[in-house]
């Protein structure tokens, strides 16, 4: 799928950060592409932002834990555009809990989010992505679903859930001619984590820098793209050593902190 001119893509999770910023790089490549999330009014901006690019946009109010509004939004799509090109799942909501401290309303929550929401996606476009033999299913999910930061156990549950499910995912439509990608970004500069302070190391990186990662990755049918370089390196930390990991995760304060001061040593 290099050129991406004329094709059409659903988002989710559109209506900010990383979706908003892939439905644009989407539109700049030359796709039009329904927008789905929560939020109409967020959704329709959006929108906007695309139709100035030249491009169609289609404003899809949907709730990702609801597989029959997943169902009716890729039938509203193909509907509406006539077809049906890419699907990037990347609608998700941030948890962050010790396991001690942990309910399992909390865990549900996430896995309804994170990781079923990408699910009821991919199950409602494969068919029809499968039966033209052509397209590209995108799961977002984060560096938490290769390394586990504390405490961050219930999004990491989901995280790495959803991470192995585009896994077998990618192995089973080799020779289909569709591609599958999982994207593991480190900490970036969202709503979502907008609380969250980081250490230098790990510096929030711009949802835009996510965004034309994702449209790369489309055109090269990369497998996986782990970004940005440090997320990498602590990746191979984990492969090789994982308590050399577990060390630089407490050395340098990956997890992140909730307040202005960072904490002390």
């Amino acid at each position: 799928m290099r050129d991406l001119q004329g094709k059409v893509a659903i988002v989710t999770g559109a209506s900010g950060g990383i979706g908003e910023a892939t439905a644009l790089a989407l539109a700049q490549a030359g796709m039009d592409v329904a927008l789905a999330a929560r939020r109409a009014d967020a959704l329709e901006a959006v929108a906007q932002r695309i139709r100035a690019l030249g491009r169609q946009a289609l404003v899809v109010p949907t709730d990702v834990t609801q597989r029959d509004q997943v169902e009716a939004l890729v039938a509203q799509t193909r509907e509406h555009f006539g077809r049906l090109d890419v699907v990037v799942a990347n609608a998700g909501v941030y948890f962050r809990s010790p396991i001690h401290e942990l309910t399992p309303e909390m865990l549900e929550r996430s896995l309804a989010v994170n990781f079923y929401g990408g699910v009821y996606l991919v199950l409602a476009a494969l068919p029809h992505l499968r039966a033209q033999n052509s397209g590209h299913i995108v799961l977002v999910t984060s560096m938490d679903g290769k390394k586990g930061l504390p405490p961050d156990a219930p999004y990491v549950a989901a995280k790495f859930a959803l991470s192995g499910f585009g896994d077998v995912l990618r192995q089973e439509l080799h020779g289909t001619g569709v591609g599958a990608t999982v994207v593991f970004p480190g900490r970036v500069d969202t709503p979502m984590i907008a609380d969250l302070q980081v250490p230098w190391i790990s510096a929030k990186i711009s949802a835009d820098k996510v965004g034309k990662a994702i449209v790369k990755a489309i055109r090269r049918n990369q497998a996986e793209v782990i970004i940005p370089f440090q997320a990498r390196l602590l990746y191979w930390a984990q492969c090789c050593a994982p308590r050399l990991a577990d060390w630089a995760v407490r050395v340098f304060r990956l997890a992140g902190w909730e307040t202005k001061t960072p904490p002390r040593r």
